[in-house]
């Protein structure tokens, strides 16, 4: 089945639930790198035992993701996605998440592409984004002003320097907002995921919501922050089920909303409710 010919939410698990269903999705470890620091994650990727975005039990070579997805794909047709989402950021190893997507494309060209990014590094790439064939981008948006950022983001590294605070969270909020007008522009199908940190960013949500509705973004993704041992927010206290479905109904009526997000490894591999 030629699951690119029609680049939409029919075909595509995480970006539509009756999809969820039937398609699966495989996410390729290639990009080890991050250009912020999250004071909700430690950056320890390399672990089998956490069932969460970012962490995977290897990294592989653009070669190795490939020869990877040919050997799925010959007992798996329900796989409709090839996905880079980590462990790190993708467009912080742009070529080696670029490479990856052109020898699947030119391999597999049936496959719809998905790429998730932080988005710091996204303007320069959307060009290479949409030569490539990418369909799907999920951009991560914490925050939409400075000081909730700047609570959020330990450290942003961009061109080579280092910004802390409201400083580096300017920075990050001007270029997701730069990558996603671009993205909107070239017609792509964009996600906002939020990761909803309580006493943090909880009350700015709807206010995400708002700017994500402005980009024309397609659907967001409300996620709880999973606490993790040794981060700055290790003791802060996931929002509850009820918690999310509360936020996701509030701005409902602004976004459209993702109701069954499984906060993917950036190994994870078939359908959404497989474990």
């Amino acid at each position: 089945m030629n699951f690119f010919a029609k680049p939409s939410f029919d075909n595509h698990p995480c970006f539509s639930k009756k999809a969820s269903a039937s398609y699966g999705r495989v996410h390729l470890p290639v990009a080890p790198n991050c250009n912020i620091q999250c004071n909700f994650c430690n950056r320890i990727y390399d672990c089998a035992n956490e069932n969460r975005p970012g962490v995977t039990g290897r990294v592989q070579s653009p070669d190795e993701a490939a020869l990877y997805v040919e050997n799925l794909f010959k007992f798996r047709q329900d796989i409709s996605v090839i996905g880079i989402a980590g462990p790190g950021d993708p467009m912080c190893d742009a070529d080696k998440t670029l490479a990856t997507f052109e020898k699947c494309k030119a391999r597999f060209p049936h496959a719809l592409l998905c790429l998730s990014t932080n988005g710091l590094s996204l303007p320069e790439h959307v060009d290479d984004i949409v030569r490539i064939g990418v369909s799907h981008v999920t951009v991560t948006v914490n925050a939409v002003t400075p000081d909730v950022g700047g609570k959020i983001y330990a450290w942003v590294r961009h061109k080579n320097k280092i910004y802390h605070g409201e400083e580096g969270a300017r920075i990050l909020g001007e270029r997701q907002e730069e990558g996603i007008r671009k993205l909107k522009e070239a017609r792509m199908i964009v996600k906002i995921n939020t990761v909803v940190i309580p006493g943090v960013n909880m009350d700015h949500v709807p206010r995400i919501a708002k700017k994500a509705k402005e980009w024309q973004a397609d659907i967001m993704n409300c996620m709880a922050m999973i606490p993790v041992q040794g981060t700055p927010f290790a003791n802060i206290k996931s929002p509850s089920n009820e918690e999310i479905r509360s936020m996701r109904k509030l701005i409902g009526g602004s976004m459209a909303q993702m109701t069954h997000c499984s906060r993917c490894r950036a190994d994870a591999c078939g359908k959404l409710c497989e474990k």
